[in-house]
């Protein structure tokens, strides 16, 4: 099995998490703080986050999503751009989520001492509807919906939360990356291979199928 940059994001988090779980100190100074990257310019903390986690369930499923996902967006990348640019944009689409989806989260909070978040979920959010564009009607097991059809409610149930709030969830963060994703999809798109646009209306006009694994 080659070695892909998923499996490397998903080995230095991982690493890093745990090296966090053991080490409090560690884990304040790396999480999303707000006050401090207002107060003291702590602004890679919009990096930092993403790669800490609450406990270990918290962990495993945004590195399991991350690990199933972006090992085929990566591939996606590879063959449609070429193996370093496909590399480049991969990043790009990943760690830009993982900043980006902080930022409506750290506009909202910047003077509450109290808030403070962390994880990777903005930017697996974003793989994940990378996915979408390529396979809108493509099935999950879990929810058994299809892809575009549990994206939308995704962002409706992620913007709800977020308003609502009181759950302790970066539900920000989910929303954003989830958006992040799927508007960096259309400018490559429209940048460097228009034809991905048409390929994606081609696939969504071509409607849902009976899901495979029925």
């Amino acid at each position: 099995m080659s070695i892909t940059l998923t499996l490397i994001i998903v080995g230095i988090t991982s690493l890093i998490s745990y090296q966090a779980f053991e080490n409090p100190t560690m884990r304040s100074k790396l999480l999303m703080h707000p006050v401090s990257v207002k107060q003291r310019g702590e602004f890679y903390r919009f990096l930092t986050s993403g790669f800490v986690h609450a406990d270990w369930s918290h962990l495993l499923i945004n590195m399991y999503v991350l690990y199933i996902f972006g090992e085929m967006i990566e591939n996606f990348f590879d063959q449609i751009f070429g193996a370093m640019l496909g590399k480049i944009l991969f990043l790009a689409l990943y760690l830009g989520a993982v900043i980006i989806s902080s930022v409506p989260s750290y506009l909202k909070h910047q003077d509450n001492n109290y808030y403070s978040a962390l994880g990777a979920s903005g930017g697996t959010s974003a793989i994940v509807f990378a996915f979408v564009f390529f396979n809108p009607w493509g099935w999950f097991l879990f929810p058994p919906l299809p892809g575009i059809i549990m994206a939308i409610g995704y962002v409706m149930y992620s913007s709800y939360m977020s308003k609502r709030g009181g759950d302790n969830i970066g539900h920000d963060a989910h929303l954003w990356g989830a958006i992040y994703g799927a508007v960096f999809m259309v400018v490559i798109s429209l940048i460097l291979n228009p034809a991905l646009l048409e390929y994606f209306w081609s696939q969504f006009i071509e409607g849902p199928s009976m899901p495979n694994f029925l």
